[in-house]
């Protein structure tokens, strides 16, 4: 069953373009049937967490990845701003509980999921296309849903308005430090000209 959850502040994005909704879920729906590869953070975080783990999958948007490693056998909870995107996850993953909810007011006890998550993706470029004056608080919010020894990972490409040293210090400001830095979801090693980071983070 849908949850809303309070969504004003990230509502705007999905207002200003209603069509992108119908895009996207399309856009990935026919790359599913083409058989082409959607499971690549997925493999990522099933690989890091253990049999049966709680994964909150943030900004899920259609519920690619965390369909994926609800199927790998883990307990996922996702949340997104768009309501059409949340449809189209419990049409195409049903299984996980998919909630409509604005990451910058992420609360889930508050909607009666009280047990912490294990891990916490966020992949799909979300962290670029939040309000700048609301990462921090998004990053505070995902270290306070993590179990203890838990930790979040994030992957988002250079380019697009937020620099990977800007994150790492409002990753830092939000009590989450550097476990380990990629360049892709298949592991390979961050340097200083990496086109994308993917930051495993752990409670500082």
């Amino acid at each position: 069953m849908r949850t809303w959850l309070n969504r004003a502040s990230g509502c705007g994005k999905v207002a200003a373009d209603p069509g992108h909704s119908t895009w996207f879920i399309e856009r990935f729906r026919s790359m599913a049937r083409a058989g082409d590869d959607l499971a690549g953070e997925a493999r990522l975080v099933d690989a890091m967490v253990p049999r049966h783990a709680r994964i909150l999958d943030a900004g899920c948007g259609s519920g690619r990845v965390g369909g994926a490693l609800a199927e790998a056998g883990h307990d996922v909870v996702g949340v997104d701003v768009d309501p059409a995107l949340i449809e189209a996850a419990e049409q195409d993953h049903p299984g996980p509980r998919w909630l409509v909810g604005d990451l910058a007011e992420l609360d889930l006890p508050s909607q009666g999921i009280t047990t912490p998550f294990d891990a916490v993706v966020c992949a799909g470029n979300v962290m670029t296309f939040l309000a700048p004056s609301t990462r921090r608080e998004v990053l505070r919010r995902f270290r306070a849903h993590l179990a203890p020894g838990g930790r979040a990972v994030i992957g988002f490409g250079a380019g697009r308005g937020y620099e990977f040293g800007e994150f790492l210090a409002d990753a830092a400001a939000g009590a989450l430090e550097p476990d380990l830095l990629l360049s892709t979801w298949d592991l390979r090693p961050f340097r200083d000209d990496s086109s994308f980071l993917v930051a495993l983070l752990r409670p500082a």
